[in-house]
């Protein structure tokens, strides 16, 4: 995990990234539905930032849309919840436990422009609230500083038997 630091409340944290072969260790998402390419700025559970770079090439855009390629938006909403996903499972890899986690609720989700083949896909997520295996986020998709998509998602962990 490499490592960047930022300043809060007069304390240093480190913020970690998990790469591909990382994330595919806390996912069972395979290609073509893993949404996200690497996590960077991941501060525990508490927020990171999922990435996904959009290519024409993605099986999605031969039907959505031909001749007007746009990323469709509950496939922006994935993506938020596979970044959730990951860092709670990562965060919990020390354990000796295994576990999966389950979406639970999507709300307040709105879509503001459209994501296009070429775009830099960001999940920007927050923790807003984690009691016992369920957590609940902030999530703000964005590409070039602007917000493409909102939502509050919220999950639960469960021991993988």
């Amino acid at each position: 995990m490499s490592s960047k630091e930022h300043k809060n409340n007069e304390q240093t944290t480190e913020l970690g990234s998990l790469n591909l072969k990382e994330i595919m260790d806390c996912l069972p998402q395979r290609y073509p539905f893993l949404m996200l390419d690497k996590i960077i700025n991941v501060d525990g559970h508490k927020s990171a930032v999922g990435i996904k770079n959009i290519t024409f090439n993605e099986p999605v855009f031969q039907g959505h849309f031909p001749g007007e390629p746009i990323f469709p938006g509950v496939l922006i909403i994935e993506g938020m919840a596979q970044t959730a996903g990951a860092i709670v499972i990562y965060e919990e890899r020390n354990s000796g436990k295994k576990f999966d986690v389950y979406m639970l609720t999507i709300d307040k989700a709105k879509f503001r422009k459209p994501v296009v083949p070429g775009d830099k896909l960001e999940y920007h997520l927050e923790l807003i609230k984690r009691r016992g295996p369920i957590g609940r986020y902030n999530a703000k998709a964005i590409v070039d500083g602007n917000i493409v998509a909102e939502a509050e998602v919220g999950a639960m962990m469960r021991e993988a038997k």
